[in-house]
């Protein structure tokens, strides 16, 4: 629940944030379900850092259909929860997961040269920075403030 000592522009802030989020994961997450050509293939394959073997592991025959479909509904969990602003502390953590893998996967190390990554980083990426604004999501949650969970909750004190 929202600290109550936390003012009216935070709770905003941070409902804009969990919203402007939620709406990235969504769309991201109903372009690759409605893409049959999609694939995360492409990005494990030239994954780097010392991680490599693992996302390597990833693309074969028998896994990568798993791994895209996994990172299909994680995509969509979170871009639900957040958007709706339901069960968001649960999407945040989901999120943070995702959002750690698709960083340790081409992570921003330097002297490791930016392959299959937008921009050039030095050690932060966007997906670095989007996972640490899950965290102040999940440390504050806001559908309660506005979000399916206010009327969830209401619901729930009336019933008990």
């Amino acid at each position: 629940m929202i600290d109550k000592n936390l003012g009216l522009p935070v709770k905003r802030s941070v409902t804009l944030l969990r919203i402007l989020i939620g709406w990235h994961f969504l769309y991201e997450g109903i372009i690759k379900l409605y893409n049959p050509d999609w694939t995360s293939f492409g990005y494990l394959a030239t994954a780097q850092g010392p991680l490599k073997p693992f996302f390597t592991a990833l693309t074969s025959d028998s896994i990568i259909g798993w791994v895209d479909t996994l990172n299909i509904v994680a995509l969509l969990i979170v871009g639900i929860t957040f958007t709706l602003g339901i069960f968001e502390r649960k999407g945040a953590i989901v999120g943070i997961g995702l959002l750690a893998l698709y960083y340790l996967a081409h992570p921003s190390f330097p002297g490791m040269p930016a392959v299959n990554v937008e921009g050039n980083y030095w050690f932060v990426n966007k997906n670095l920075i989007e996972l640490v604004a899950c965290v102040v999501i999940y440390n504050i949650p806001t559908g309660h403030f506005f979000g399916l969970d206010h009327f969830r909750k209401k619901k729930l004190i009336k019933i008990s």
